[in-house]
């Protein structure tokens, strides 16, 4: 037997936060996300700029908000579904076409002097449903191409390139609309998303493990993927974590503006130049991450940065200093990426490859859902009791916030990071094979225990009934026969042949077979736990041709039923 894996044997971990870029596909695709991320501010600040010169309405304006961001609420789901179903690569080309056409369109209606305040929302929606579909199968590429070691400084990577977008492409923005017109942004922003298309289709992606079953339909992959969150508490905890915190940190970009213009009495510039202050400390937080993953645990990262937020946000209701609020908007913009930069690493490493985009959606709906929710309750506060009391309230909600580490812990220990399979499952013994679609099917283990060892193995079974529900089970029950005590079942239920077959597909989880290892233990008897494999059976009543009844020239139909799997 080979000795095992130390912890020394582990390859070093660089400390240089632009470590990814030594790669040739990631450095490519980093180059056009910030180029495309570019043209994104760019076609924000002309899609407003146009509306208020189309409608005097506030709403229609405002509604310009909502036709973004509705797409992520509509299609987030099902976007991480299709996601972990399909060729990664192919949906990202889909993807970035479908925005790259519908921007140009829209190029094309302003530049022609034909749009309207309802195309404009209807096309700025189409570009959210592309934006929305294209968002969690984006973030599962990243695992791919760089070493898991180095997913840290990946992500930090990837946050500076949105946050350099962020600081710049507003400005650029309005030179290019100041100068030319917003129809010109438009067309500035379709041109973009060519540069990630040529990338993404010249990435020779490494050919992935295929199943010969048919695709799983979307929504019972979504079911799947809700389910295993349910059963998974690293990503629980994520989740908490990531909605407590963005509901606090809504405050500070659904009131800065207001701040700025009412509390201040300063023009839009100063926004502008607080947004780029956001921008440096996002940046500073990439350079210094290696360092402090290396020095603070990921509970310690969380914790200060959040109270570092936290500060920020009593500094912007009370400090009139403007040279205080750069460094203040500094800070704010380090531990926001900071707190991100963790959940995002957490949300992508603790859980397999099959159901990662499912869970990325996930985290993406519940941040998103943290800010909206947020950014109502903030904007009430500070309409009925003034703007310091808002962003005290909201510094004080992220200062308890950091208690939540007491229960929802985000420290995973390092072997569960590895879902390579640990073994294959048994194939079934049958007498005939099911119809992929054919089911319910009842998987039942029958074991035999001792009644002193009755309490260990109930426990180390409702561990791993938690497993099976995890990984796709819609039922799961433990069993003892009154007749026969000594005699224990444990039945799990799954919707469909082709689901269970899936289950065999991917293999034994290392921390189920780890459970599995010490139920066997417990089992008495030379003979191995005995597996069984039940099919849902149906009555489905058949009609027969009709018959000549004898002696009669009328026809009878005649009905028989049978019994059908």
């Amino acid at each position: 037997m080979s000795a095992p894996v130390t912890a020394a044997a582990a390859p070093p971990v660089s400390t240089s936060p632009f470590t990814p870029l030594r790669i040739p596909i990631f450095r490519m695709l980093w180059i056009a996300s910030f180029v495309s991320n570019i043209g994104t501010w760019m076609q924000n600040v002309g899609a407003v700029g146009l509306m208020t010169e189309l409608t005097a309405s506030p709403v229609l304006v405002a509604l310009l908000q909502t036709a973004s961001a509705l797409p992520v609420f509509l299609l987030s789901l099902p976007a991480g579904a299709l996601a972990d179903l399909v060729d990664r690569r192919r949906m990202l080309l889909l993807t970035q076409t479908w925005m790259a056409a519908t921007a140009l369109v829209l190029a094309t209606v302003t530049l022609l002097g034909l749009n309207s305040p309802w195309l404009l929302l209807t096309l700025t929606f189409m570009l959210g449903l592309g934006g929305a579909l294209n968002n969690p199968v984006w973030q599962t590429v990243t695992p791919e191409l760089v070493p898991r070691q180095e997913l840290p400084q990946a992500i930090a990577l990837n946050s500076v390139s949105f946050n350099l977008a962020r600081a710049f492409g507003p400005a650029l923005g309005g030179l290019v609309i100041g100068y030319f017109s917003a129809g010109a942004a438009f067309l500035l922003n379709g041109l973009s998303f060519l540069a990630t298309i040529y990338m993404v289709y010249s990435w020779k992606r490494e050919p992935q493990a295929t199943s010969t079953l048919a695709t799983e339909r979307v929504v019972a992959a979504i079911r799947g993927g809700i389910r295993y969150a349910r059963f998974a508490p690293p990503v629980q905890r994520i989740l908490v974590r990531g909605v407590s915190f963005t509901f606090g940190a809504s405050a500070l970009f659904a009131l800065m503006p207001a701040v700025v213009s009412r509390r201040l009495h300063l023009p839009t510039s100063f926004y502008s130049l607080l947004l780029s202050c956001m921008g440096l400390g996002a940046v500073l937080a990439a350079v210094t991450l290696p360092r402090l993953n290396q020095r603070l645990s990921i509970d310690w990262r969380v914790t200060l940065a959040t109270a570092a937020f936290a500060t920020g946000l009593l500094g912007l209701g009370y400090a009139d200093n403007q040279w205080l609020l750069y460094g203040l908007l500094t800070l704010v913009g380090t531990a926001w990426m900071l707190v991100l930069n963790s959940f995002s690493v957490g949300v992508q490493t603790v859980v397999p490859r099959w159901v990662q985009a499912r869970t990325i959606s996930l985290y993406l709906l519940t941040i998103q859902g943290g800010m909206a929710l947020g950014s109502v309750v903030w904007g009430t506060v500070a309409e009925h009791w003034g703007l310091p009391l808002a962003l005290t309230g909201a510094a004080t909600w992220l200062g308890l916030s950091t208690l939540l580490v007491l229960k929802f812990s985000l420290r995973t220990a390092p072997e569960t990071l590895d879902h390579t399979p640990a073994r294959p499952r048994l194939e079934p013994v049958l007498a005939q094979e099911p119809a992929p679609t054919e089911g319910p099917v009842i998987i039942t283990t029958t074991y035999r225990v001792l009644p002193e060892h009755r309490p260990q193995f109930t426990y180390l079974m409702e561990q791993l009934g938690r497993i099976r529900r995890r990984e796709g089970a819609i039922g799961w029950g433990l069993y003892a026969d009154l007749a026969e005590p000594a005699r224990m079942m444990e039945y799990f239920l799954v919707e469909s042949w082709e689901e269970h077959e899936q289950q065999h597909d991917r293999g034994v989880s290392r921390d189920e077979a780890d459970l599995k290892g010490q139920i066997r233990q417990l089992h008495q008897g030379p003979e191995p736990p005995h597996i069984t494999h039940l099919l849902a059976q149906h009555y489905r009543p058949t009609v027969t041709p009709p018959v000549m009844v004898p002696g009669s020239t009328r026809l009878v139909a005649s009905t028989a039923g049978e019994a059908t799997a």
